[in-house]
């Protein structure tokens, strides 16, 4: 490039985002979780109130943005990077007062947390409706086809684009138009992302 021999990598960080030369996730993963785990290590050693009340907003606030910064792009779908991200949530749970001995689901229910996999999908179903309705600065045309099917669904119904890799079909584009189409007239049409956003909460 420009007379530059460029050099060939097996991967490159961008914007915080450890992308690999196969497209796998393994490696962000990995490095997301450990992010998450030594700041959860360091408030596990350095607070001793373990009450709801102050472990829940410490773990919002300072370690999941760590598992889910730029997971629309990175989003992990094997289930061993699913897991492995899970670990950090499941851990962050069992230091809280008086609930660390109940089950991992009810856990989530009793703290008012949401799984890894349920936060993704509404994530993804929110950059969705974002990019829809041209919140985000991006050409819609270039990401999503509207279905002209005239099929049952909403009047905003995406159109699924064949994949033949298992990379494309878990991309960004192709995973969310699915879940997407499933959404009610009213949910797909609300005027603002507040109106949106309570239909997953």
């Amino acid at each position: 490039m420009d007379g530059s021999v460029l050099q060939c990598v097996s991967e490159e960080k961008d914007l915080g985002v450890t992308v690999s030369d196969d497209l796998k996730w393994e490696k962000q993963c990995r490095e997301a979780v450990k992010k998450a785990n030594r700041i959860l290590g360091t408030i596990k050693r350095n607070f001793t109130d373990r009450t709801q009340s102050t472990l829940i907003p410490l773990y919002k606030s300072l370690v999941r943005p760590h598992l889910e910064y730029c997971c629309s792009v990175w989003n992990p779908h094997f289930r061993k990077d699913i897991e492995l991200i899970e670990g950090v949530q499941r851990r962050a749970t069992e230091l809280v007062k008086d609930v660390e001995h109940i089950h991992y689901n009810d856990r989530f229910e009793h703290l008012g947390l949401m799984c890894f996999h349920t936060r993704k999908i509404r994530s993804d179903l929110i950059d969705t409706y974002k990019i829809i309705n041209g919140i985000y600065n991006v050409k819609t045309e270039l990401l999503f086809d509207y279905d002209q099917s005239g099929r049952r669904g909403h009047s905003k119904k995406l159109f699924l684009k064949r994949s033949r890799l298992v990379i494309r079909k878990f991309a960004f584009i192709n995973r969310i138009v699915d879940r997407w189409n499933l959404l009610s007239e009213c949910c797909a049409t609300c005027n603002s992302v507040n109106c949106f956003k309570p239909h997953f909460e």
